[in-house]
């Protein structure tokens, strides 16, 4: 079965939380680049919306990644768009079919002030 990479047109850069002790008993969270991946973004298709609305998300763009992309719940994506812009989105979920030959990534557009 052929993979995806042929169709994965774009770089973005996974961003991602984590907590770490702080020698003191407490915690930092920090939040840093972890990776690049190659990706594909399209919009969902009205029925994608219309179940993530149903569950109180706000889905508004499927991410392809390669199988092996390490991309996880909560991750931030940034890239450049086709017009130059820049673009943050915010990684709902991540999922692969039982053949693993990509991940989509259920994700919002992050635009200033969300």
């Amino acid at each position: 079965m052929r993979g995806i990479g042929h169709l994965l047109n774009r770089s973005l850069t996974v961003w991602r939380t984590t907590t770490v002790p702080d020698g003191a008993g407490g915690e930092e969270t920090t939040t840093g680049q972890v990776a690049t991946v190659r990706a594909k973004v399209d919009q969902p298709s009205p029925t994608e919306r219309l179940i993530a609305a149903q569950a109180g998300s706000t889905h508004s763009h499927d991410i392809w990644l390669l199988p092996r992309a390490d991309v996880r719940r909560g991750d931030e994506l940034r890239g450049i768009d086709a017009l130059g812009q820049e673009q943050r989105f915010r990684v709902l979920s991540v999922v692969q079919p039982s053949q693993p030959v990509y991940s989509k990534a259920f994700a919002e557009l992050i635009q200033d002030g969300t």
